[in-house]
């Protein structure tokens, strides 16, 4: 029994860590956290967004293992909410300004001089789908 026990503790452990690693090398390789400072031009706040993304592992870790219930009011979490999605945002924004995906993609789509009209396809559909699925999975 106790070597079923420290078996799966030793898989779980070595799972994080290569999780925990790639996440790491993600970010490292890619240089994501100075772009997305280059971006903002808040290169003097670097560790901020590094103990940003620190604290959001952890606290993200820690969800996933207690599944918590917070009883705040919604005018609370509207903020909350708005921060998450901008972290996403600019996150997902320096990651696609350091790999060139939109030029790539409008290469390989043919709309080689219409990088404009696919960014704002792009977000259109964004804002579409995020009210579809509020209007539809929330509200129905």
């Amino acid at each position: 029994m106790i070597i079923k026990i420290l078996f799966t503790a030793f898989i779980g452990f070595a799972g994080g860590l290569a999780v925990g690693a790639g996440f790491v090398a993600f970010l490292t390789v890619l240089g994501i956290i100075p772009r997305l400072t280059q971006l903002t031009k808040t290169m003097k706040m670097i560790h901020w967004y590094e103990w940003a993304v620190i604290s959001g592992a952890i606290a993200g870790i820690a969800a996933s293992l207690r599944d918590p219930i917070f009883g705040m009011h919604p005018f609370v979490l509207i903020p909350l909410g708005l921060a998450g999605g901008v972290y996403v945002g600019m996150l997902s924004a320096a990651l696609t300004e350091v790999l060139n995906v939109l030029p790539i993609l409008a290469k390989r789509i043919g709309m080689d001089g219409e990088i404009v009209m696919l960014l704002m396809a792009i977000v259109f559909g964004k804002i579409f789908g995020s009210i579809f699925q509020w209007v539809y999975f929330i509200h129905h």
